[in-house]
C-alpha cells in the first residue's frame, strides 16, 4: 500500500474531513479517529439509513478501514493523551470550525 507507515490523527466529522482520510486509509494510511466523547461522537453517526439499530451506514462508509478513539479534549488528561498521539503521528487533519482547537 503506498501511503503504508503513515500515521494520521483524523479529528473531522461529517463529509469532506471523513471522505479525505477514508481515501488515506484505503491507501494504507494508519488513521485514527477522534471523537468527541460529550457530545455522543461524529454527527454523521445519526444520518440514516441504519444499518445496525444505532449505527448510520454513511458513518461505516465514510470511517470504513480507520482507528477510532474518543477524547474528551476539553479534559487535562485528554488533552495530554491527545498530545502524545500528535508526538507519534505524521500529520493531523482536522476540518473542525477555526474556533474549535482552542475550545
Amino acid at each position: 500500500m503506498p501511503l503504508a507507515g503513515l500515521r494520521v490523527l483524523a479529528l473531522s466529522q461529517f463529509g469532506a474531513g471523513p471522505f479525505g482520510t477514508m481515501h488515506l486509509a484505503d491507501l494504507g494510511a494508519e488513521v485514527i479517529k477522534i471523537e468527541d466523547p460529550t457530545v455522543g461522537g461524529d454527527v454523521s453517526r445519526f444520518v440514516p439509513p441504519y444499518s445496525i439499530p444505532g449505527d448510520s451506514l454513511f458513518f461505516q462508509a465514510l470511517n470504513r478501514n480507520k482507528k477510532s478513539i474518543t477524547l474528551n479534549l476539553r479534559h487535562d488528561d485528554g488533552q495530554a493523551l491527545f498530545h502524545e498521539l500528535v508526538r507519534h503521528a505524521d500529520a493531523v487533519f482536522s476540518n473542525l470550525r477555526g474556533d474549535q482547537p482552542a475550545k
